[in-house]
């Protein structure tokens, strides 16, 4: 069948194993020196260990794939590590919002002899369970927002489209010379003040580094960004959530790649639209 499965860029992964401990389901094991998916049964496509990758190597890809098989991977992988993996996982499942999976997973576990499955259920079944591990980009968290007397009008800053970088032709003579933002989907969203306080008198263009693909598509638009357009600065503008740091290093290897050498900002930016901080990152190979 044809599903969502993840992949490993080879080239990139360095085989540091931060991966593993985000796949609770025990798909990916360290093999001469690199991440290595190891079954196609044990991959749930969820991503859940993308954000994990210092090195931005693991992405989604669809293709032919044997069957997930939940009760498999309970029976196999998850009960026999006890407790703490057993949450970690239906947690995964729950915040992924894949009920079908969770139902699967549950019945196995009810149907079990582990003796502490009557309460993991029941942790599990609560709206808010103080479950840990999973991804954090995936969290439900509800907040309000600020209150203001009177909301003055605001007034879009964007000069172009598309903006999407998939659309985008770095050709275009709107770029030429300009400072560009590249932002990660979510934060314009997050950010109430974004057109003006980050993308006034500035170009964009928006990704999202862990649910898009083909990430070299947008590293080698960059590149031309740089090159042959000769935008003045790059801007990278991310969530607090770990995946987002993608988008960082995907803009810092378009830099050290480019034959000329421009600055790289980084603004990071919370859930709740704060800016936490701004600087200009290095383009050294250990940056980020």
């Amino acid at each position: 069948m044809k599903r969502d499965i993840i992949t490993i860029d080879e080239q990139k992964c360095n085989g540091c194993g931060a991966c593993i401990p985000g796949c609770p389901e025990g798909a990916l094991q360290i093999i001469d020196g690199k991440a290595r998916l190891v079954s196609d049964l044990f991959c749930d496509g969820l991503g859940a260990c993308i954000g994990t990758c210092p090195e931005g190597a693991i992405t989604i890809e669809q293709r032919e794939a044997e069957p997930y098989d939940e009760y498999q991977v309970m029976i196999k992988r998850i009960i026999p590590k006890g407790k703490e993996t057993i949450l970690a996982h239906l947690k995964h499942l729950k915040e992924h919002g894949a009920e079908t999976y969770l139902k699967e997973a549950v019945e196995c576990l009810r149907d079990s002899d582990y003796p502490e499955a009557g309460e993991i259920i029941r942790s599990i079944e609560q709206p808010t369970a103080p479950i840990q591990g999973g991804c954090p980009g995936t969290l439900s968290r509800a907040f309000s927002p600020p209150r203001t007397a009177h909301a003055a009008p605001v007034s879009s800053a964007l000069s172009h489209w598309p903006v999407q970088m998939h659309l985008m032709n770095p050709q275009a003579p709107h770029y030429r010379g300009s400072d560009f933002v590249l932002a990660a989907d979510c934060t314009a969203f997050a950010m109430g003040p974004f057109h003006s306080h980050i993308l006034s008198g500035k170009t964009l263009g928006i990704a999202c580094p862990k649910l898009d693909q083909g990430p070299e598509i947008y590293k080698d638009k960059l590149i031309s960004l740089i090159d042959k357009a000769e935008i003045d600065t790059l801007t990278v503008v991310v969530m607090e959530v770990p995946c987002c740091r993608g988008l960082v290093k995907l803009a810092l290897d378009a830099a050290r790649e480019a034959k000329r050498t421009i600055p790289v900002k980084m603004i990071q930016i919370s859930i709740q639209g704060e800016k936490q901080f701004e600087h200009w990152v290095s383009t050294s190979a250990d940056a980020v």
